[in-house]
């Protein structure tokens, strides 16, 4: 009798689990299914967020609130979709003539000096992977291989498009219903300890909307000079190039060092000494950015260890792409934030 309740039990435990295991299974590909829509909501969230104290300004010269968020959401949003309208001509003039020059830039490249002195000592190797690239390239035959990925990255400008879009609407949405969510969240909390959260979670969410426009702030300062650099020294495809080092600046550390590189093996393209003296100005606007625009910026923000945005958004890459690693690191000053208000606290008193 007691063997047989054994096993029973045994038996009820065993399917628990493995329906235990199947639901996981089941809630992680429905997760992964969703992944990007996830992205897109908390982005939206961040932006929100971030536009939040411009709304709060904006309602302390007597404006109702009601009239300050579609005020700041057409200022904002307009202003970049205006820009963006501007530059999109341009980006794809300048994206096509890159692409039908890249035959022609590889030969150049395979001409220069310290690349033919570097491919002596690789017996000729990497002169004859270039030439067999541009080959490649040129021979009109082998386009219909590469229509898939023409295609692949068309799907990918018109999901990204689309993303956007969706970012937008629901960052207004949820800048029109941030008050009441809020509200709505703090009568969740027992009244002796809501005054408390709702101080900590006021200052969590004025630290994270200050951060992400200010790494708005520095992407587009380091955008800026890029242009004017790389217009100076007579670099090919600068706008193009400077939207790159805009989005790769809203990216920490990794970010900066991701578009110097890019600029600097473009500029190589016009000779070694241009790119030499932009690797150097890619140097000192570091040194600049990290020690003078950043503190300034940055400063009422959540400080983020550099050690973490690195892990945060190589994990954020990983999981969501590119959007990912953009909004792993509010994530992780989230997390920061209230390690330092909460739990630090706690461990003190006791």
């Amino acid at each position: 009798m007691q063997g047989n309740i054994r096993v029973t039990n045994a038996f009820q435990i065993g399917l628990l689990g493995g329906l235990g295991v199947l639901t996981a299974i089941l809630i992680g590909g429905a997760v992964a299914t969703i992944a990007n829509i996830i992205a897109y909501v908390f982005a939206a969230i961040f932006i929100a967020l971030g536009l939040d104290p411009l709304v709060k300004r904006v309602t302390r010269l007597g404006l109702n609130r009601n009239l300050a968020i579609p005020l700041v959401a057409v200022t904002i949003f307009g202003f970049f979709g205006l820009l963006l309208w501007n530059l999109i001509p341009t980006l794809a003039t300048e994206a096509a003539h890159f692409i039908d020059s890249v035959p022609n830039l590889i030969a150049g490249f395979t001409q220069l000096e310290w690349v033919r002195a570097m491919d002596q000592q690789f017996d000729g190797v990497i002169v004859d992977a270039l030439e067999r690239a541009g080959a490649y390239l040129a021979d009109s035959q082998n386009w219909p291989t590469m229509l898939g990925g023409v295609v692949q990255v068309g799907l990918t400008i018109f999901n990204g498009f689309f993303g956007a879009i969706v970012v937008v609407i629901l960052s207004v949405y949820f800048m029109a219903s941030l008050e009441r969510f809020k509200s709505w969240v703090y009568s969740l909390v027992a009244l002796s300890r809501r005054k408390v959260f709702e101080q900590i979670a006021e200052q969590i969410a004025e630290s994270i909307g200050r951060y992400v426009m200010g790494q708005v702030a520095i992407g587009l300062l380091a955008g800026i000079a890029s242009l004017i650099m790389m217009t100076i020294l007579g670099i090919p495809y600068a706008l193009v190039l400077s939207a790159l080092v805009f989005l790769f600046g809203l990216i920490p550390l990794i970010g900066p060092i991701i578009a110097a590189v890019l600029v600097s093996l473009v500029a190589l393209s016009v000779s070694p000494t241009t790119a030499l003296i932009a690797a150097i100005y890619y140097l000192i606007y570091m040194q600049v950015e990290a020690y003078l625009f950043s503190p300034r910026i940055m400063s009422k923000a959540v400080a983020v260890p550099g050690a973490v945005v690195v892990v945060a958004a190589l994990a954020g890459g990983a999981l969501l792409g590119v959007m990912g690693a953009l909004i792993a690191i509010p994530v992780a000053a989230s997390i920061i934030l209230i390690i330092r208000q909460i739990w630090v606290p706690r461990q003190d008193s006791n």
